[in-house]
This record gives C-alpha cells, sequence and structure tokens, in this order.
C-alpha cells in the first residue's frame, strides 16, 4: 500500500454567523472531500504537544509522528534546510518575514504579498548594510526569509508576526527567556546579548525598507520580524521509522515544508506556479503528487492557501481556497486513483490546524481527518468537516497515532 496525505493549511475553522452558524469546510461545495469522509474512515485528531504553540512547524511535523520534544528546533532551522543552507555547529537560524507596521502597529505578517523576486532584493539590500561576521540574511520565499546569528542563543521568546495583527510591534520584540538573560549556551553569546541584537537589526532595517513600503506611505513601512529560532534538529527519516515506506516526496510552495521534508528524507518536488497563496497551481500540484506516487510510497501535498486567507480574516477568499482545494486537487487524485492499475494507495485528508478567519491567527483545537483507499470499509460519515467527523470511528487520536493508523491501515 502507497500513502498520500493531502494536507489544507489551516483549513479548519469555527461556527461563524455569517455562514448561518456553519464553519467553512460545512459551508463550502466539497464533493470530493466528503468523497473521502464517505467512502473512508474519519475522526479527529490534536497535533499541538503539551506546552508547544499551534505553529505550521509544529503540527506538520507531529502529523508526521515525529516527538516534538526530541526533535523541534524552532521554524528557523527548517526554513535553512529547505533553501539549502547547511546549518554549522554554532548557528541559529530564525525565520525572518518581511512585514508592515502602520502607526505603530502590525499591519501584516507579509509586507503586502511580497514576489519573491521583490524579497530577494529587499534581502540582498539588507545583507549589504547589516550583514558581517556575525549576521547574514538568506533569501526564501515570498516574505518568507532566513537570518542566521553566528553564535546567537536560541533561549529567547520571539512572537510569530502572523499571531499579532493590529498589535504594537515595540510591545512585541525580542525578550529572553526567564532565567536566561546573562546565561550562555555553550560558547554561544547570552540569550540577553541575542535579543538585543535581534531588536538593533529590526529597528535598522526598518530604516533601509522604509522607502520601498508601498505608496511610500509615511505611516507605513516594512521590517523585519525574526521568529522560530532554533539549532540544526536531529530527526530520523520517516524510511528509519516506518518500515513500509521506502522512497517518499513532498510537494509544497512553503519553505517551512520543504524543510520538514528535507530533514524526514523526503524529495522535494517544485512545481511550477506553487506560490502558498490563493493564485497557486492546484492542477500542478495534483499532476506531481499522481506522478510521485509511481516511483515512491510516500507522498506529503501541502497546500498553503486556506492558512493566508485565515489570516487575512478574508472569509469570501477562505471559502473559495477550500473549494479550489477540493475540485482542483482532491476531485482528481480521487478519480485517477479508482481506477488505479498500480499499487493501492491510501489517501489521508486533513488540515494542520485551525486558522479561523475570524480569529486571524492559529489556534490549538483537534482537526478533523478522512483516511479511505479502495479496500476500506466505511464508517458512515458523509461529509468531510469539523462537527461530522466527530463521529468517526478513529475518535480522537493524538499527535504520532495518526500516522501509525494511517501507515498500519
Amino acid at each position: 500500500m502507497k500513502h498520500l496525505i493531502i494536507l489544507g493549511d489551516g483549513m479548519a475553522d469555527h461556527l461563524i454567523e455569517r455562514l448561518g452558524g456553519k464553519t467553512p469546510l460545512q459551508y463550502a461545495n466539497t464533493p470530493g472531500m466528503d468523497f473521502i469522509a464517505r467512502n473512508g474512515r474519519t475522526g479527529r485528531l490534536s497535533t499541538i504537544p503539551k506546552g508547544f504553540q499551534p505553529g505550521s512547524e509544529v503540527a506538520n511535523t507531529a502529523i508526521l509522528g515525529y516527538d516534538l520534544n526530541k526533535v523541534y528546533e524552532g521554524r528557523g532551522p527548517l526554513e535553512a534546510a529547505s533553501i539549502g543552507y547547511d546549518m554549522e555547529e554554532n548557528d541559529l537560524a530564525l525565520r525572518c518575514n518581511i512585514i508592515t507596521l502602520s502607526n505603530g502597529v502590525i499591519k501584516n505578517h507579509h509586507g503586502g504579498h511580497l514576489t519573491t523576486e521583490q524579497g530577494d532584493a529587499l534581502i540582498s539590500e539588507l545583507n549589504e548594510a547589516l550583514g558581517n561576521d556575525k549576521v547574514s540574511f538568506h533569501t526564501g520565499t515570498q516574505y518568507r526569509h532566513l537570518l542566521i546569528i553566528n553564535g546567537g542563543n536560541k533561549h529567547i521568546v520571539c512572537a510569530p508576526p502572523h499571531d499579532h495583527p493590529n498589535e504594537a510591534w515595540q510591545d512585541l520584540l525580542v525578550k529572553p527567556e526567564d532565567g536566561w538573560e546573562n546565561k550562555k549556551d555553550n560558547q554561544r553569546m547570552t540569550a540577553g546579548e541575542t535579543a538585543n541584537l535581534l531588536n538593533e537589526l529590526i529597528i535598522k532595517s526598518q530604516e533601509i525598507l522604509k522607502k520601498h513600503t508601498k505608496g511610500n506611505s509615511t505611516q507605513e513601512t516594512l521590517s523585519i520580524w525574526p521568529w522560530g529560532g532554533g539549532y540544526r534538529p536531529a530527526m530520523k527519516t520517516l524510511m528509519e521509522v516506518y518500515p513500509q515506506i521506502k522512497s517518499g516526496a513532498v510537494i509544497s510552495a512553503v519553505d517551512l515544508i520543504k524543510g520538514i521534508g528535507r530533514y524526514a528524507g523526503l524529495q522535494v518536488i517544485n512545481v511550477d506556479g506553487a506560490t502558498g497563496l490563493a493564485d497557486t497551481n492546484y492542477e500542478g500540484k495534483a499532476e506531481a503528487a499522481l506522478a510521485a506516487l509511481k516511483t515512491s510510497d510516500f507522498v506529503f501535498l501541502h497546500v498553503e492557501a486556506s492558512d493566508e486567507a485565515g489570516h487575512d480574516g478574508d472569509l469570501e477568499l477562505k471559502l473559495r481556497t477550500i473549494e479550489n482545494l477540493d475540485k482542483r486537487i482532491v476531485t482528481p487524485i480521487c478519480n485517477e486513483l479508482q481506477v488505479w492499475e498500480g499499487e493501492p494507495v491510501s489517501v489521508a485528508l486533513l488540515p494542520d490546524h485551525p486558522t479561523p478567519v475570524e480569529i486571524r491567527t492559529h489556534v490549538d483545537e483537534p482537526v478533523p481527518f478522512a483516511i479511505w483507499h479502495k479496500d476500506i470499509t466505511s464508517d458512515g460519515v458523509q461529509t468531510f468537516d469539523e462537527v461530522s467527523c466527530v463521529s468517526g470511528c478513529f475518535g480522537m487520536l493524538h499527535l504520532g497515532e495518526f500516522m501509525q493508523e494511517f501507515m498500519n491501515g
């Protein structure tokens, strides 16, 4: 049996009055997702370990069966792996967003949806002005980039910008963890020194990037925003953990997912036109997944669009991204697999976490999931959504239990 995970990032949500008390998954037209639920088995999954924030790097790593207490080092090292930066032993790697500030608050976490070309130009300018033997910036994708602090200390508190829209940015500056202000981690600088350096870079970046703000508004400016810092992680590959997997692939437009995939031993497949937004190349991703299944045992297909719509608080767009995922990825893949002549394929469908449009940030709540293949016996659930899957035969699973069920089913 081969295995395919289709993950709609941030697709889960809350009951919304504007939708007649339904969630977007309940309200949207999703015949493909409902096919998987109706003909498969369903349940709910808790994806966030105790003590961790509900970030995509945490949830997606947990979904793949990893114990976060053993392997988690933050989002930065995953970004590094994704773009091919080979971390040195003394590196601290941080995700480095380019964000928009307005009237003293965080307006958005994406700099007005920068293109990769725009982001690369800004990163080059920052490197020229601020880079040195301790500090280096590296281009990622769109607004998502990498900041390396040689000798940096990971025991700092950074605020993920997508969790703090419309909040005062100065209140969210980097702080050392309690008890770490004057402590070193081996031969690294103290956490207090690391926090001070990062805050200095944030403030200096605003002067450098101000001239690039769209419309040249005096009330707005672009800024770097580092977070998710960590050292090089030690992860076993999926092939070392699950004997069913001899080879695998990951398909995503998002650097951190590619980074998780690289550490998990998966081949990264880049799809032309995959953007991480609502305009992504859905058909190209579906075709790439089906092609990968012909040569690989395991494929992780990740689609970011619904998460971005949730962060922007755009309900209409979130509904459209869910329906696009259904019509342009889930349905054609299911149609193909029903007449598939090769080794049978088991399909799992789920979000990684909810990103409710009325909150605009991730929340630590269970997500629905469904597993289907041609020989599975249905549990009677008819639709794929947060409410229906409560009645599924899997009940409530936690963290690595999902991968165990998926591999053994």
